[in-house]
């Protein structure tokens, strides 16, 4: 599962807390300009490369710290672009500032700023105290020039794999296709497309992102900090006001009309979802995130939005903290909506950004809401499949993250009660989700959408260091992409990228089984060390690994994924487990489900000790400890972590060619706004 961390932890002075003008004499000094810089983290040292870059007319905040000396007040702000002073007065907060400011530390923004002039900006920072004593700083940042040229993409479609790297990719080849004498049968659906390029990933703040940056980098064409989305980071403790910069949701809604689509496998709350169009420094805000869905849509065209998390949509009367503990029934009421996570924004955002103000309300039925809104509201696959087209959607599918692949597919053989165990049996696979929101997209957007597909738990099971069930939710994200490569075959207006924010657990192919799997199984009990039956007896790697073959059920999906001589799959950021390669029976213990201190989700296993001791739970059945070996892992804690290295993006369709080489997850958005209001030379 994705990891997020709590507010105290995460890290607000990654954009250079250097003293300006300052001496032993003076405290004076400018700590902070946004947008982030070269020239100001390196006091005008080096200009390049160009941290912030912006499309022409692209509205984002400019915003400055400034420390007084001891006993003066800043009383004096203005911004400057080109050296000419910007309209308008700046806010200035000197409340509610995060721990260890001087006294009189004053935060100073100008919202909503946008620029037309293409190329390179000066961006300065004037600030006067209460004494008349004067301070400045300097910046810059880039307007990228959209060339008009040729045919506009009318849509967009980002197909997002979460933490899928180039291994995820291939172990799914390997079992939904095969090899025959080194050849692939057949290729994904992703593997169809004509243009590849290599996308870096780092974080604004470090080399190894997590998902909040790793998506919204894609489409903001800016780098965040980790755990933050649409926003830079402040010295605000306030997760809401932080310096925005506009979304390509945002962008395409207010210069040409274009709606927005969110699907999702995962909690409609969690960071890849709401980093197309939710702005806040902690990711884990859910009340206020997913209230930001429905009171925003009018200023990101939001018309679909699918996937799991109910519980932030469900009213919450008692404001109950920890919703599993509150019922005196011993029950639990499903929801997960408290006070201390929504939101309320300042007039200077409400102005600036023509956004709603929000409110603190635990208790909202925000199902109803959006009902209220004219929304047409999915529960489950049943009512999806009915739902009209002519009608924004709204489809809650589970509590919190939906179940993954391999338990839908089994509970729709019958031969699982995993999804039962979760409440919730009816739930829709990833493409039926991507086809009707293309559906409805293709009804209600005359001027066109942006759609973004994720297959969420192809991260989260590479967390968990479960194989298999990674491994069919890229298949289930792959047979999405199929309908999304479909459309635009029919729509060849439309360009469709598919790739992922991040690797995750540094997942690779090591080999095959040299065993059948009635011999795998004999080895957890045959006399001696686990480590020399169930690994050195075991695992096969060049020769001795062949070429694992499945079987595929009529479904699309593998009839076992436990066959003879299986594919073998290694981690090197992983924690500490233990492994016997075969098929868990279930997935681990998950924490974000409301019920999870509730049988029989309360007996689902964990990794580790240290994920047992965590939930309270200290004689929670550790995963394959009796029939696996030892793992030691290469990073502590109960999961595996994401990785820095790069990974493949493919592209189909009006402006894939424009998508190649080595780049960085931030040229995408400027790829994505050529195409779709400059312009691509051919068809």
């Amino acid at each position: 599962m994705k990891r997020f961390q709590p507010p105290f932890l995460v890290n607000l002075a990654v954009t250079s807390m250097l003293a300006l003008h300052a001496n032993s004499a003076s405290a004076l000094e400018i700590s902070r300009l946004t947008p982030p810089s070269q020239v100001f983290a390196t006091q005008g040292a080096s200009s390049r490369p160009f941290i912030s870059r912006f499309v022409q007319n692209q509205r984002f905040d400019i915003q400055a710290t400034i420390k007084p000396d001891a006993g003066q007040t800043i009383t004096q702000v203005r911004f400057l672009v080109d050296e000419q002073a910007l309209a308008g007065n700046p806010t200035l907060v000197t409340s509610g500032l995060v721990s260890g400011m001087p006294a009189g530390t004053t935060v100073a923004s100008l919202r909503a700023y946008s620029n037309k002039i293409a190329g390179e900006h000066k961006l300065t920072v004037e600030a006067t105290q209460s004494d008349g004593k004067k301070i400045s700083a300097d910046g810059n940042f880039e307007v990228v020039k959209l060339i008009k040229q040729g045919n506009r993409a009318k849509n967009v479609i980002i197909m997002l794999g979460d933490g899928m790297g180039a291994s995820h990719r291939t172990a799914a080849r390997i079992v939904v296709n095969g090899y025959s004498q080194g050849k692939a049968n057949a290729k994904l659906a992703m593997d169809s497309f004509p243009n590849t390029a290599m996308i870096m990933t780092a974080s604004l703040n470090s080399i190894v992102t997590d998902s909040a940056p790793g998506m919204q980098n894609y489409v903001t064409g800016n780098k965040a900090n980790n755990n933050q989305e649409g926003v830079w980071p402040d010295d605000t403790k306030d997760a809401f006001d932080n310096p925005r910069v506009e979304y390509l949701s945002e962008y395409l809604h207010r210069i040409q009309g274009k709606k927005l689509g969110i699907v999702t496998t995962a909690d409609v709350f969690d960071a890849t979802p709401a980093a197309n169009m939710v702005h806040t420094s902690n990711r884990g805000n859910g009340s206020g995130i997913v209230d930001q869905y429905l009171d925003d849509a009018n200023t990101t065209g939001l018309t679909v939005l699918m996937g799991g998390g109910r519980k932030w949509f469900l009213p919450n009367p008692t404001n109950c903290p920890d919703p599993a503990q509150c019922p005196s029934t011993g029950t639990f009421n499903g929801s997960s909506r408290t006070t201390a996570t929504d939101y309320v924004l300042s007039p200077d955002i409400v102005t600036g950004w023509g956004v709603a103000a929000g409110k603190i309300d635990a208790d909202r039925n925000l199902i109803g809401d959006f009902q209220s809104a004219g929304w047409f509201y999915a529960p489950d696959k049943t009512s999806l499949m009915t739902a009209p087209n002519n009608q924004p959607l709204l489809g809650l599918f589970s509590l919190s993250n939906m179940n993954i692949a391999l338990d839908k597919i089994a509970g729709r053989r019958h031969t699982s009660t995993i999804v039962n165990d979760y409440g919730f049996p009816d739930q829709p696979m990833l493409d039926e989700m991507a086809a009707k929101a293309l559906d409805v997209l293709d009804a209600n957007s005359p001027k066109g959408f942006v759609l973004m597909v994720e297959g969420a738990s192809i991260d989260k099971q590479a967390h968990n260091m479960d194989s298999e069930r990674w491994m069919l939710d890229t298949i289930e994200f792959d047979r999405a992409v199929k309908v999304a490569k479909d459309y635009a075959a029919k729509h060849s207006d439309t360009l469709v990228i598919v790739t992922a924010d991040h690797e995750c657990s540094g997942a690779v192919i090591i080999g095959a089984s040299t065993k059948t799997d009635a011999d795998l199984q004999k080895q957890y009990t045959a006399a001696g060390d686990k480590t020399a039956n169930v690994r050195d007896a075991v695992v096969g790697v060049y020769d001795a690994a062949k070429f694992p073959k499945y079987t595929l059920a009529n479904d699309g999906y593998p009839v076992s994924t436990d066959p003879d001589n299986k594919l073998l799959i290694g981690y090197g950021a992983n924690g500490d487990r233990y492994e016997d390669w075969r098929t868990n029976p279930q997935p681990i213990h998950d924490t974000q489900q409301p019920g999870e201190k509730f049988a029989p989700l309360n007996t689902y296993p964990a990794v580790n000790n240290s994920d047992s001791q965590a939930t309270g739970a200290p004689n929670r059945p550790l995963r394959d400890q009796a029939t696996g070996y030892f793992v030691t892992g290469q990073v502590p804690g109960d999961t595996a972590v994401h990785t820095g290295g790069d990974i493949p993006l493919t592209a189909y369709g009006r402006g894939a060619s424009l998508l190649g080489g080595t780049i960085d997850n931030t040229d995408v958005f400027f790829v994505l706004t050529q195409a779709t209001v400059g312009g691509v030379k051919g068809k």
